[in-house]
């Protein structure tokens, strides 16, 4: 359930004739050859930057954007003399009330796979592109935030999706308005098409690490206090499609519920949430079947953050309907970790683990599969064909800092099914392995190598390598053939 930087990494990679040449080479490689060649290519590297590496939790820049604030550099004595200060701050009134921040996110991420599903669909290599500038207007309390995109895929034989292209559309799109309600608090509407995450972006995220992020159209209203924050929100998801400005609100899904965070201290780094959340699915697909679904989802977070140690810890619960019965379905999960900030290469140690409900017997009407609504784009690793449904997982990790501007990760991933009666999903909802034809739990292991260099403030550059190797669940239900992953992202943000 952590925030982790999707992985990134330099330079375009030509397609088609190279790409399959690549593909054909990343087949004849062993885990074990894999990892020496990715170690040998990253540690070396080094950099003089001043922001993290990790684009996730940036001090200053954030995925969605617009919750940045930038109005502080209207006071001379805040600036630094950096060449992006102009783009974040442009006084409109003498007063300063009425002003303009631009920024720009420019990415372009090569996806490799040798064994596709273990060997069940044909190997796969592509570069994804996109370019996701962005204005925010502020006239007072009212504000205008627009951030339209152009993306496309290069090198790729298959079929494109949507998550690969949706050419040219507008991305985000909302107007805002804030008031004043009583000592220091505020209240803040919103209504439009934009990004939007809750909590640890367990349901609802911005689906980041792949090439078009999940926006949703509709609106939300916050009353925010000192110490807590409550959010009633009605949203539907945005369909993509693959011509341009041809994206449209969703008619199949519907999002709405009310979500509260409670903050201990000033910093905000520790604290709970309690929330619920409701889901309608003209058309959801599982294991059992397919039907009309109506899923109410309650849960609560805690989260906390001393500089050395950090948790956040969740549990949900879920009840309503599917094709016209009785569903149900729980989860839980999280990370602790802590940071040895003292030590040499300054080490972070981090275990996370989740056991999410699946459904125990396809015969019964009655659905326990949970549904994990609008999850992240890379939920359990940064390239994982695996989703939060049906699942227990245990993920040890470890990051070094050989430089202040570069971080190693090495992660280790064991899948068990929770229900031996349910298959296994993608982080779509997509259904991956049916469990009609195997008894077995244990699906298999996945091994990532991570690197991340802030090259500047504003360009980070990232790799991981990755194998999956497959359980016994996997060999009893079709092809069982060592996924083998790579993926390598050059973003430049300002």
């Amino acid at each position: 359930m952590s925030r982790l930087a999707p992985p990134c990494v330099p330079g375009p990679v030509k397609p088609r004739r190279s790409s399959r040449r690549f593909r054909r080479s990343l087949k004849q490689l062993s885990p074990r050859k894999w990892t020496i060649a990715f170690a040998a290519a990253t540690l070396p590297v080094v950099a003089d930057a001043q922001t993290g590496t990790d684009i996730g939790r940036a001090p200053t820049l954030t995925i969605e954007r617009y919750p940045e604030s930038w109005s502080y550099l209207a006071d001379p004595t805040q600036r630094t003399g950096r060449w992006t200060e102009p783009f974040k701050y442009t006084p409109l009134s003498a007063d300063g009330s009425t002003y303009l921040t631009t920024g720009l996110e420019v990415r372009s991420r090569y996806e490799g796979y040798a064994n596709v599903r273990w060997g069940a669909a044909p190997d796969d290599g592509y570069v994804w592109h996109r370019f996701m500038p962005y204005i925010d207007f502020h006239a007072g309390r009212l504000r205008l935030f627009a951030q339209p995109m152009l993306s496309g895929i290069s090198g790729v034989r298959r079929a494109k999706r949507p998550v690969d292209t949706t050419g040219a559309d507008m991305l985000q799109a909302f107007v805002e308005v804030e008031a004043d309600v009583a000592e220091e608090t505020s209240l803040r509407l919103s209504a439009g098409r934009k990004l939007v995450s809750l909590g640890a972006g367990r349901f609802v995220d911005t689906r980041y690490g792949p090439n078009v992020p999940q926006a949703f159209d509709g609106l939300d209203m916050s009353l925010t206090a000192k110490s807590w924050q409550v959010t009633a929100l009605y949203f539907r998801p945005v369909d993509n499609r693959l011509d341009d400005f041809d994206d449209r609100t969703s008619s199949q899904k519907s999002l709405w519920g009310v979500y509260a965070t409670r903050w201990l201290g000033d910093s905000r780094a520790n604290g709970f949430d309690g929330y619920y959340l409701g889901l309608r699915d003209r058309n959801a697909v599982y294991d059992q079947g397919a039907g009309k679904e109506l899923v109410h989802t309650f849960g609560t977070r805690i989260f906390g953050d001393t500089g050395s140690s950090y948790w956040n810890l969740e549990a949900a619960v879920q009840q309503g309907t599917f094709a016209r019965h009785r569903r149900v379905g729980w989860g839980i999960g999280g990370e602790v970790g802590h940071r040895f900030s003292q030590a040499p290469l300054q080490p972070d140690l981090r275990l996370t683990a989740d056991m999410i409900s699946g459904d125990d017997d396809p015969d019964d009407p009655r659905l326990g599969t949970f549904n994990p609504l609008f999850p992240r784009g890379k939920y359990f690793a940064s390239q994982s064909p695996i989703g939060p449904r049906n699942l227990i997982q245990l993920r040890p990790s470890v990051t070094i800092r050989p430089h202040k501007d570069v971080e190693l990760s090495l992660s280790g991933t064991a899948y068990w099914r929770q229900s031996t009666g349910d298959g296994i999903y993608a982080i779509s909802g997509a259904l991956v392995r049916s469990g009609k034809n195997s008894n077995a739990r244990f699906i298999g292991t996945q091994a990532e190598i991570a690197a991340a260099w802030q090259a500047t403030p504003e360009l980070n550059l990232a790799a991981s390598v990755g194998v999956f190797d497959p359980g016994r669940f996997i060999r009893e239900t079709g092809p069982s053939q060592v996924i083998k992953l790579l993926g390598l992202t050059a973003n430049y943000r300002f």
